[in-house]
């Protein structure tokens, strides 16, 4: 219940803020980052300062057209997972596509997973079919 609550709240400050995106996780004790690489076309979270590139969680998307991308895949390192931060990445990718007026394919099975666990968010009207 909290996370969906902070879900909303950190949604909300998507939107007022610009890029590089921050918001942080409840369902940890670390602070997360989530920062949106445009150059490299790519979401990330890094755990810590001292962490690597290879604990870097990543979202990694490409243009299909003027205003459609391919949500191509995420990939969380095994220190990571199951504390949200898939969740974090696709929340902050599908936020980019409503700032930016932008539709999706796809790719990715959990951002597929992500947009169907969250139909409030009328994530669907931007997914191509």
């Amino acid at each position: 219940m909290a996370f969906k609550l902070f879900s909303r709240l950190t949604a909300l400050s998507l939107r007022v803020n610009s890029y590089p995106t921050v918001f942080r996780s409840l369902s940890s004790g670390c602070s997360l980052t989530v920062e949106h690489d445009r150059r490299n076309l790519r979401f990330t979270v890094t755990p810590g300062s001292a962490a690597g590139a290879q604990d870097c969680a990543v979202l990694h998307y490409r243009f299909t057209g003027e205003k459609e991308v391919d949500l191509m895949s995420t990939y969380v390192p095994e220190t990571f997972r199951g504390q949200g931060v898939a969740a974090l990445l696709s929340q902050a990718a599908m936020d980019f596509l409503v700032e930016e007026n932008l539709k999706a394919h796809v790719s990715c099975w959990y951002i597929k997973k992500y947009i169907e666990e969250h139909p409030l968010q009328h994530y669907k009207d931007m997914v191509i079919t």
